[in-house]
């Protein structure tokens, strides 16, 4: 099989949805031969797909830009989309040109409408997967503003040319897209590596480590991790730009030497935002979640209650988190019997759907 596989940049959540599909689709055919196209870092790429591919290094859709992990950039995701759009079919015959020359068998999408366009014009079968669309998150921020009535009527009619969309649980209803199925979540499975990680930041056995995973998108917040007892917070490296850095509470992931996937495996609690990656990898792992609410963010009402039904989890605002207030709020949660861990094979479904004919 030679397959394309597009993945959004907007963040590291559509590469932690696609990934695991992309591994099991290459434990059931060895011999795929796959291109990633991505504006994501080759390296975000390596750290997840196993295996070789080649990368076309190249953003395949807008998503939207932000200021922030939690703030939405409206003026500037507002103007890449009249850019992106600026002559749509003739975007359309070029990349559709593309494809026959490369000769793909499939194009599978997480979640560019571009490659579907392109793949519906170059008679070539392609599959959407994703928790949502951005035709709906685009529509939700951006559709009062100047010309985004015809952007959205053609992002529309993009998604509706897949062959299938498949809808990792939880996902968003997307009621306006054909032909869609529902899989089972999707999660990548790290390893728990206490002992090894205690052992290489010399910490007693007694210790809460708490994660901050804001899936790959800069957040730093409107303050300082409070120093807690007992308590020691692993987090991105760019965190310790805060006057905290001579802090031996704070610990840069690059000192703990594990993949995030690994961290997270082995950790005691997550601090996130909304997301699907980080709520359903937690849970997969029966790791609890704390989370910065994200009420604008459409996803947010689904993702939220899937996550209160499988996992433990807690909302706060960014005034408890960078306060004191938050140990009571995590205590709350370690009180907490843990649900089950969740068992995921939205992967190998999704897989097997990219392996029929």
């Amino acid at each position: 099989m030679k397959l394309l596989a597009a993945i959004s940049q907007h963040g590291l959540g559509h590469l932690a949805q696609a990934a695991p599909v992309l591994n099991a689709l290459r434990r059931l055919e060895p011999a795929l031969e796959l291109t990633i196209w991505s504006g994501l870092a080759p390296a975000a790429l390596r750290n997840r797909i196993t295996g070789e591919f080649n990368h076309r290094h190249a953003a395949a859709d807008v998503g939207l830009l932000m200021h922030d992990a939690m703030q939405v950039d409206l003026a500037a995701s507002h103007a890449a989309y009249c850019t992106f759009h600026a002559d749509w079919p003739a975007r359309v015959r070029l990349e559709a040109d593309w494809l026959r020359i490369q000769g793909f068998d499939l194009v599978f999408s997480d979640v560019a409408y571009l490659p579907l366009a392109a793949a519906a014009q170059a008679g070539v079968r392609s599959i959407a997967l994703c928790s949502l669309n951005w035709f709906d998150i685009a529509q939700a921020y951006l559709a009062e503003l100047p010309g985004m009535t015809p952007i959205l009527q053609q992002m529309h009619a993009a998604y509706a040319t897949a062959d299938q969309f498949l809808q990792p649980e939880p996902s968003m209803p997307m009621p306006g897209l054909p032909r869609r199925q529902a899989i089972a979540p999707i999660a990548a499975q790290g390893c728990n590596r206490r002992t090894e990680l205690e052992r290489t930041l010399a910490l007693p056995e007694t210790v809460k480590l708490v994660l901050l995973g804001f899936g790959g998108i800069g957040y730093q917040g409107q303050g300082e991790l409070p120093q807690l007892e007992n308590v020691v917070w692993l987090m991105p490296d760019d965190w310790l730009m805060q006057p905290t850095a001579a802090r031996t509470d704070l610990i840069p992931f690059s000192r703990c030497g594990l993949p995030f996937i690994d961290l997270l495996a082995s950790c005691d609690l997550l601090i996130t935002k909304v997301g699907y990656g980080s709520f359903v990898e937690a849970t997969a792992h029966a790791i609890p979640v704390l989370y910065l609410d994200r009420p604008d963010w459409p996803e947010t009402p689904y993702l939220a209650a899937w996550l209160r039904q499988h996992g433990n989890a807690g909302a706060v605002d960014e005034a408890v988190l960078f306060s004191r207030q938050v140990a009571d709020v995590m205590h709350t949660l370690w009180r907490q019997a843990r649900k089950p861990t969740l068992v995921v094979n939205g992967a190998e479904q999704a897989a097997r759907q990219l392996m029929a004919r």
